[in-house]
């Protein structure tokens, strides 16, 4: 092999190797967030404002093997949780665990 050969193979190896953690501390956007047990989150609880503000509201509940919210209510996911509640009241119909 000839000088420049084993130059280029080193460069190449040393650059992978110090690449190699960069590369594996990217971002970290996990499909399921984590997820938090909620005892009082049952059907007909009075949810907090800021816990039912902060969820996310699910528009997509097919995809998600979700039945369709009656009218008035929505899906949301909220610590690992899907929750099925009262848009206007945030009274809880249903609540399933994100798996």
């Amino acid at each position: 092999m000839n000088r420049f050969a084993r130059i280029a193979v080193f460069s190449m190896f040393s650059a992978a190797l110090l690449a190699g953690p960069v590369f594996a501390q990217g971002d970290h956007h996990d499909d399921h967030p984590t997820y938090v047990k909620h005892t009082e989150w049952k059907k007909g609880y009075h949810m907090k404002t800021e816990d039912w503000g902060r969820g996310v509201r699910v528009d997509d509940w097919k995809a998600h093997h979700l039945r369709q919210p009656p009218s008035g209510y929505e899906w949301r996911t909220i610590d690992g949780n899907y929750v099925l509640g009262s848009i206007d009241t945030g009274v809880i119909s249903t609540t399933l665990v994100i798996k």
